[in-house]
Parts: structure tokens; sequence; C-alpha cells
């Protein structure tokens, strides 16, 4: 059984048709990457998934149609990371990582547990933000924010994640940092990652599957080698993208 799947997935904003007709499938210990240029949908794809925009067709997780699940049991299987995040509180790191334990508290005013001050320990560690735990959201730069959600998210303890640009605003340190952590996070037994991705590079390197998009409608969906096809790639981009890239890796020689 895949650990998720979507049907003729289709989001609308008037009378276009952002995402038209995607379909497919995420197994457990793939790493799916969502590539394509500006306005191909793909972070609409995520957020449908995520269920935060509206969309006709199916989307289903480990058999189960996800608009059945509890907000609650969803939060606990499914891990969001956007691309911005826009915060007006002083909350301090620690506190806003904290908050990824919420759907395991049996109630409002329920004490920490264990496994919640284990969960938030850890992922402050592997993010890199111990020493600016006790430190203002506010005060933080794009960067550190990012991660800070990040580790929210790796303490929720999902089974999968859903990230959209997760090293947006990230520099090259932790790009590398972030991507080696979420490969290492994907080798636990019962995990699988979908992510949006404009670097092409890091999509390569790490993605084991690619959905290739242009014009909210699948080029190609499957290994992520046959998303780089110079054929296909360079129609999608109307450009010779390995040329490309080729010159710019050329520069450090």
């Amino acid at each position: 059984m895949a650990m998720l799947e979507a049907r003729d997935l289709t989001v609308r904003y008037g009378e276009r048709a952002v995402v038209d007709g995607v379909s497919f499938t995420l197994e457990e210990g793939r790493w799916l990457m969502l590539i394509g240029p500006n306005g191909a949908g793909k972070s609409t794809i995520v957020n449908a998934v995520a269920q935060s925009a509206p969309y006709t067709g199916e989307v289903f997780f480990r058999g189960e149609n996800v608009r059945r699940y509890r907000p609650t049991e969803l939060a606990r299987n499914i891990g969001i990371l956007s691309q911005n995040h826009s915060v007006g509180y002083s909350f301090t790191v620690e506190e806003v990582v904290r908050l990824g334990r919420y759907s395991y508290a049996p109630g409002i005013f329920s004490r920490h547990s264990d496994a919640d001050e284990e969960s938030v320990e850890r992922a402050l560690e592997l993010t890199g933000l111990t020493p600016l735990m006790e430190q203002s959201v506010l005060t933080l730069s794009g960067g550190e924010l990012q991660r800070t959600f990040l580790a929210q998210l790796l303490a929720q303890n999902p089974k999968l994640l859903i990230l959209d640009e997760p090293t947006n605003h990230l520099d090259l340190v932790y790009q590398k940092q972030v991507f080696a952590l979420i490969s290492e996070w994907l080798r636990e037994p019962g995990r699988a990652v979908i992510s949006v991705v404009h670097d092409l590079s890091l999509a390569r390197a790490y993605g084991t599957d690619a959905l290739l998009l242009s014009g909210g409608r699948p080029v190609y969906c499957g290994p992520i080698e046959g998303a780089f096809a110079p054929e296909t790639l360079n129609e999608v981009y109307s450009m010779d993208v390995g040329e490309w890239m080729r010159r710019m890796l050329g520069q450090w020689r």
C-alpha cells in the first residue's frame, strides 16, 4: 500500500485550472521531488495534499481518504513546512518547537510527557537550535526562523513530511545540513517525503522520485533520473538545462 496517493488532483481559481488532473503515488522510504518552472503548480499541489487548498479528485494516506482524518490524527501522521512564516508573537524558539507536540496532548492543560521532552530536545539538537532555544522568534533571521519551524515539524514526529522549499532563506551550510538531515530522517521505516524544490541539483542529489510539472500538468512522474532526460527537461524549461548547469559548474574549476 502506498504511503500517499493522489488521483486526478485538480485545483481551480475561477475558470483557471492551476493544477489539472495530477495523479501520483509515494511509497514508504521514498522522497518525491516536485520540480518545474515558476507557475507550474508545485506549491499548489502540496497545499492541496495538506488540505489547505480546495481541490477536486482524491488524496489518500495509507489507503484512506485524508478528508476522513480528524485534525489531530492528520497532524500525528503528516507534517507540513511552508515556504514563509509570519510571526507576531514573542514566543521563544523552544516554545515554538514544543507546539509540534500539541496533537499528542491528552488535554489543553496536560503536562509534558517524557516523550514530548525527548522529541523537542532532539529536534532542537538536530537543527542546531539548542543555543537559541531561549531566544524570541521575533529576533531571528529568516534562516533561523525556517530552522525553528523545521524543528517544530521534527518534534511532531510525523510519518510523512510535506515540504515547500525547505531551504528557503537558508545559506549553503544549512541547505546542506537540512537536506542531509531529512535524508537521514527518511532512513527510519514507515516514513516518506514530498517536497517542492527549485534547485534541480538538490532535487537530483536527494530525491528518489520526481514529478515534473508544466502549466499545472504532469510531464513526467517516476524515478528521479527520468525527469532529467534532456529532451524532457529542456522542453519544460525552454532552455538547454544541462548546458547551463555545466557552465555554472565550470566556474569552480
